[in-house]
């Protein structure tokens, strides 16, 4: 399903940029960079040229970027193996991720360092065109509160320390971008400023931390929330907490579950209100038993039960999702009054801007990444196309010919 070094054309269907969208249009790719976006009236080819026509209703959008999961299709980042990496990097696309942050989890020192390893090795060696790309690692504890855990294991947390972090990023080769912590326990706000003076994203979760004490964090350098509302105080009207400090501070970038099960419909339509698409990160969360069918799976050598749609610790406790990007684009179209380019914005710009790699990731410019995702006339996608190379193609229709 490979393109050769002639060009990839893309035709017929309607192109989003970052301006306008062109809605009988074309995008040209060589060597997995988009070189050219018009309207497919002024479209030029060239015998050799790789031509893929879409009908009217079909529509080229971004590639979608999933800060926050932790495994799909039988596989998780804590299992430490080429094998695990291969699986999720192949099964993403099919939702329409093209990049991601492989995310880790509150376990033993030793489960963690052997995660950050695999990962730094896979993405120095083992990262293709045509498979979802891991564009860094999100450290989702240990140092968390334990009063906030959820189902990271509560054996395993530990404070914030400058010095084992240190430690980790040397062994991570420094693709570690983005740290969930509690600031309340982060003395002296060092670790906050430790990753802001080397450009890794703090991000508050699992946490029991004031509106202050969040206001304080930010001084420090703390820009993001871990999947709001979930594990983190919440609004008062005298303790506005993690949740006030999202809706109303302007730094804070903020991560959302939008599976219709972490956050209500209605309270997502709230968030949305508040922070709108100029701040909101849509993530999955998901772990390694999206894909799969209802039963037992482990998270962090815990036993998860997933039973439509929900993966659940206990009877109280959600434990990741299931959710797909494609899902949580389509959600944040039917719960709010944001549209096609609102869901785009989510799912694209705003995670490319937030890990600083929006020159070639987040939208459909000239010179970017071809990251392109095809959704038909359901907004289901058709074909993800990932650095260039068809990644992900819908059989059993005939939509999509060469």
């Amino acid at each position: 399903m490979s393109s050769s070094s002639n060009n990839l054309i893309i035709q017929g269907a309607a192109v989003y940029t970052e301006d306008q969208t062109i809605e009988r249009g074309y995008l040209k790719v060589q060597r997995g960079v988009i070189t050219e976006i018009d309207d497919l009236s002024r479209l030029q080819s060239a015998d050799g040229d790789h031509v893929i026509s879409f009908p009217p209703g079909f529509r080229a959008v971004p590639g979608m970027i999933d800060l926050h999961i932790h495994g799909v299709n039988g596989a998780d980042t804590m299992d430490a193996t080429r094998e695990a990496l291969d699986t999720m990097t192949a099964a993403l696309p099919k939702e329409g991720t093209t990049s991601f942050l492989a995310t880790t989890m509150t376990e033993a020192e030793e489960a963690i360092e052997k995660a950050l390893k695999n990962t730094a090795d896979y993405m120095s060696h083992y990262q293709k065109p045509g498979q979802a790309e891991i564009l860094g690692i999100h450290l989702e504890g240990p140092f968390i509160n334990s009063a906030k855990a959820g189902a990271q294991p509560l054996s395993s947390i530990k404070k914030p320390d400058v010095d084992l972090f240190v430690s980790w990023q040397k062994l991570a080769r420094n693709f570690i971008k983005l740290v969930t912590l509690a600031p309340e326990l982060d003395a002296g706000h060092s670790l906050i400023r430790h990753l802001n003076e080397h450009g890794i994203i703090a991000s508050v979760g699992h946490s029991s931390a004031t509106f202050d004490q969040v206001g304080e964090a930010i001084g420090a350098g703390l820009s993001h929330v871990t999947h709001l509302f979930n594990q983190m105080t919440g609004l008062h009207h005298r303790e506005p907490g993690i949740v006030g400090a999202a809706f109303s501070r302007k730094e804070l970038m903020v991560e959302l579950i939008a599976d219709g099960i972490h956050v209500r419909p209605e309270v997502v339509q709230m968030a949305f209100n508040q922070i709108t698409d100029e701040r909101l990160i849509l993530i999955t969360d998901s772990m390694r038993a999206k894909c799969l069918k209802n039963g037992q799976y482990d998270l962090g050598g815990q036993i998860v039960t997933v039973k439509d749609g929900k993966a659940l610790l206990d009877a109280d406790t959600l434990a990741g999702s299931v959710l797909k990007m494609r899902d949580a684009f389509a959600n944040i179209q039917r719960y709010t009054t944001g549209d096609m380019k609102s869901a785009i914005r989510m799912t694209a710009e705003n995670p490319a801007r937030q890990l600083n790699v929006f020159d070639r990731k987040g939208s459909l410019a000239q010179g970017k990444d071809a990251d392109i995702v095809i959704l038909d006339e359901n907004n289901d996608v058709y074909m993800t196309i990932c650095n260039g190379e068809i990644a992900y193609r819908r059989e059993g229709d005939q939509h999509g010919t060469d």
